[in-house]
């Protein structure tokens, strides 16, 4: 069932330099709004650093290559031998040198590289040459990674859920800012619309107080209703005025939070229409608990307090590390006049010649005692995990109550807005009546003065009904993330 209340359009021209016109429907607020409030480009924002987060995290599981360059390094001192004997010798070097590493991170925490490297010294004191070219093939693991805590398999799921999490906080903030457009539009409807009843309860008080002038004149009535109407004249004009006021304070919050420019000219196109809306609040409230951003949030907190938990509890375990590389090295020891490029050669040759080198290590720690250090920290992990799991359960209790208040708010608000919608219609003939018995002279100008705040009062109330039902609506669909009206999910 839908009724048409009325149609409003009332265009704002009152600022001298004038930007870009808008034509707005409450659905047009609300898309320009989501384009370009500041509230939602900031959350795009962290959205977006979530998504490089993940991409990062997912990043790290791909083979990596890096190339180092020296070119060069010269150096100029004194340097004590190598067998430490307290005798020094002069240095005067110039050294080149290349490397690339080629390293593939594993799922297991551990990684498998190929490193591969040239680097030549040139010594000037004695002008000789050295060179030295190596390549290795190698291995880590820590084996704790597969019984206790798995650092690259920690990192990614963090990235995944914080991703989830911005995209969730951003759906919720969205809707939030629907409400909020939603609001400032009906506020400011409401302050337009207040504004030209009071231009029509000015006119009405022009049109009495002429009557009664004439009559006044003719003689008909006492000078002191005459003053009286005089003061109710004046008296509207404050009113209007002031809510003339009031629409301009409206019409620019409503600006600043869409996003627009003050300067920019607004036009309020809306045919106000409702739906008698029936909802089942065992609906409500499992649409709810379904689809509610804060219980999904909730939920990835305690997956990373979890998370959490296995790496502080993972510092208490054993830690064993299994290494292993093979490789093969050329020499070219420090040779008098040698060239760069002979010394280059002399280590291939003794890369060729020489036996491949190889080792394999495996590595146990076993912390003993910490004084409950570690225990202490691990209880602490734990305590948050129930404090966060109490959280959710409590913001289930406060979502199941919320959602049933909505309900029947929505309820109260369509039997009030039915109501004064037939107020309304009775206090727009009682007016009618009550005028045409002031002109015949029937009744003094008190009497009309009440019908005329009386019929005011029916249709400002009457419209304040009708945006409490939208804005229940609203409310609703923001805390089940379901638009009722249209019988739709909010993706």
């Amino acid at each position: 069932m839908k009724k048409t209340l009325f149609i409003l359009l009332i265009t704002v021209s009152a600022i001298t330099v004038k930007g870009e016109e808008y034509t707005l429907t409450l659905e047009q607020s609300i898309a320009i709004a989501k384009e370009k409030s500041y509230t939602m480009r900031r959350l795009v924002q962290d959205l977006k650093i979530a998504e490089y987060h993940l991409k990062s995290a997912s990043s790290s599981l791909k083979t990596h290559i890096d190339m180092n360059w020296t070119l060069p390094s010269y150096k100029q001192g004194v340097q004590q031998d190598a067998n430490h004997s307290g005798i020094f010798f002069p240095v005067k070097q110039l050294s080149y040198s290349t490397g690339l590493t080629i390293s593939q991170p594993l799922l297991t925490d551990g990684s498998i590289f190929v490193q591969s490297g040239l680097n030549s010294i040139h010594d000037y004191y004695d002008d000789s040459q050295a060179a030295n070219l190596n390549t290795q093939i190698g291995f880590k693991q820590p084996l704790n990674a597969f019984y206790g805590y798995n650092a690259i398999k920690t990192a990614l799921k963090n990235a995944e859920l914080g991703y989830e999490r911005a995209n969730k906080v951003l759906k919720r903030n969205e809707l939030m800012l629907i409400t909020q457009v939603s609001n400032a539009y009906y506020t400011l409807l409401l302050s337009q619309k207040s504004a030209e009843i009071a231009k029509l309860n000015l006119e009405r008080q022009t049109d009495a107080y002429d009557i009664s002038k004439k009559k006044y004149e003719a003689g008909l009535i006492r000078e002191v209703d005459a003053l009286q109407m005089e003061v109710d004249l004046a008296e509207a004009q404050s009113n209007y005025d002031m809510e003339v006021l009031n629409q301009s304070s409206a019409l620019n919050s409503f600006k600043e939070l869409i996003g627009i420019q003050l300067n920019d000219g607004v036009t309020l196109s809306s045919e106000l229409l409702y739906k008698i809306i029936v909802i089942d609040p065992e609906r409500a409230v499992k649409l709810a608990l379904e689809n509610r951003s804060e219980i999904r949030e909730q939920e990835i907190s305690v997956e990373l307090l979890k998370l959490d938990l296995k790496r502080q509890q993972a510092n208490g375990m054993v830690r064993a590390n299994l290494e292993a590389f093979f490789g093969k090295e050329g020499i070219q020891p420090l040779t008098p006049n040698a060239g760069l490029f002979e010394s280059i050669s002399n280590a291939s040759n003794n890369f060729g010649n020489r036996s491949y080198n190889y080792g394999i290590g495996f590595t146990v720690a076993i912390p003993l005692f910490d004084w409950g250090e570690n225990r202490a920290l691990v209880r602490a992990a734990q305590a948050r995990i129930q404090q966060s799991e109490l959280d959710r359960e409590s913001s289930q209790r406060s979502i199941e109550t919320e959602v049933r208040n909505l309900v029947a708010s929505i309820g109260t608000s369509l039997k009030r807005l039915q109501l004064l919608e037939k107020n309304v219609a009775v206090a727009e003939k009682s007016f009618e009546i009550t005028l045409q018995r002031f002109s015949d002279g029937d009744i003094d100008s008190q009497s009309l003065a009440l019908e005329r705040a009386r019929l005011n009062t029916a249709h400002t109330s009457h419209l304040s009904a009708y945006i409490s039902y939208q804005m229940a609506l609203t409310n609703l669909m923001r805390a089940t993330f379901y638009d009722f009206q249209n019988e739709v999910a909010v993706q």
